[in-house]
């Protein structure tokens, strides 16, 4: 049975902060108050667990270098949920691991929310499991499916596989006769709809049909990265996947599987992701209420810091890879069009 134990991190400057992608622990369980944003100082930031870290980072800066004239409140419930909020006018800022969706740009269309996507940060979706499972190495795109997709729900273990991999075309089976222990986000999250566009949606369209591009129901879910982390690491042979900055600040307590897209076995590192040679690696978004913004200082002064230099370099603090210049120059144009 699926399981789910959904975190809503959210972060008042002012307040202790935990910050989930360094490693520390993650004892801020209690959403804090939303802000009273019409006052002119107060940015609401929800959405992605993965874009968190940054946005916590820049929010302390913020606080730092206004001497608390702008304060950010941050939470994490995942980019889905975060765009609900967003599209319903009920935050000024949306974290985002993967675009916006058609049907959610028509929500907010629907309700009159104007907004902007800058590209802030480059991830590599990273398919760990424990340094004890010394069996698997890489796997293939149709290795996932097989062990992941809509076809494996049941499956207890990594062999029972075998026939589905062979059937899909996977170079990489057999797997081993041991326990599959899988843990990832829930649907709730852009690092799912990721996993799914990687790995799973095309297999699934071309062998079951449209609207079946989802992973098997039967694993542990969490919106808490650190659920996740912790679950892979107290298995010996299991799998799962989350953003780079989560496993890069516990990579010795857990095992990167290389992914082969085509071009042979590549594991996710700064240098591979920044390359694009991983082919697992995707842009983080932050989208802002563009309205808000008009009538906001204080957002314009948030974002305007976020895009800056000192902002930016919160990025590699946070564990994810840095925007070649090119790319920085194209959000800070979009930011400067959208004012």
């Amino acid at each position: 049975m699926k399981t789910t134990k959904n975190r809503l991190v959210a972060i008042t400057l002012g307040a202790a902060i935990a910050l989930a992608a360094c490693g520390g622990d993650d004892t801020t369980t209690q959403p804090a108050a939303e802000p009273d944003r019409a006052e002119g100082g107060s940015v609401f930031v929800s959405g992605s667990s993965t874009v968190e870290p940054i946005s916590i980072r820049v929010a302390e800066l913020a606080k730092a270098q206004t001497g608390g004239a702008v304060l950010a409140t941050v939470e994490g419930p995942g980019t889905g949920d975060g765009f609900k909020k967003f599209c319903a006018g009920e935050s000024d800022v949306s974290d985002a691991s993967r675009r916006i969706k058609d049907s959610e740009s028509e929500l907010c269309a629907e309700n009159g929310i104007n907004w902007v996507e800058l590209e802030v940060a480059i991830d590599g979706l990273s398919v760990l499991t424990s340094p004890a499972n010394t069996a698997v190495e890489c796997l293939d795109v149709p290795a996932l499916y097989a062990l992941l997709g809509p076809e494996s729900e049941g499956f207890a273990n990594w062999n029972d596989a075998d026939t589905l991999a062979g059937e899909v075309g996977s170079a990489r089976s057999p797997f081993p006769t041991a326990p599959l222990t899988v843990y990832g986000p829930g649907e709730e999250s852009g690092t799912y709809d990721t996993f799914v566009e990687f790995a799973i949606g095309d297999l699934a369209e071309e062998r079951l049909g449209d609207d079946n591009d989802y992973t098997r129901a039967d694993y542990s879910s969490s919106g808490n990265d650190n659920f996740i982390i912790e679950g892979i690491e107290g298995s010996d042979t299991s799998l799962g996947w989350v953003g780079y900055a989560f496993y890069k600040a516990e990579q010795d307590r857990l095992k990167a599987i290389a992914i082969d897209t085509g071009d042979g076995c590549v594991l996710p590192t700064d240098a591979s992701i920044a390359s694009g040679e991983y082919g697992f690696s995707r842009s983080l978004f932050i989208y802002v209420n563009t309205d808000e913004a008009a009538s906001n200082a204080g957002l314009r002064s948030f974002i305007d810091l976020y895009l800056s230099d000192a902002g930016l370099a919160t990025v590699a603090e946070a564990g994810y890879v840095d925007l070649p210049v090119e790319r920085i120059e194209a959000t800070r144009s979009a930011w400067a069009a959208a004012l």
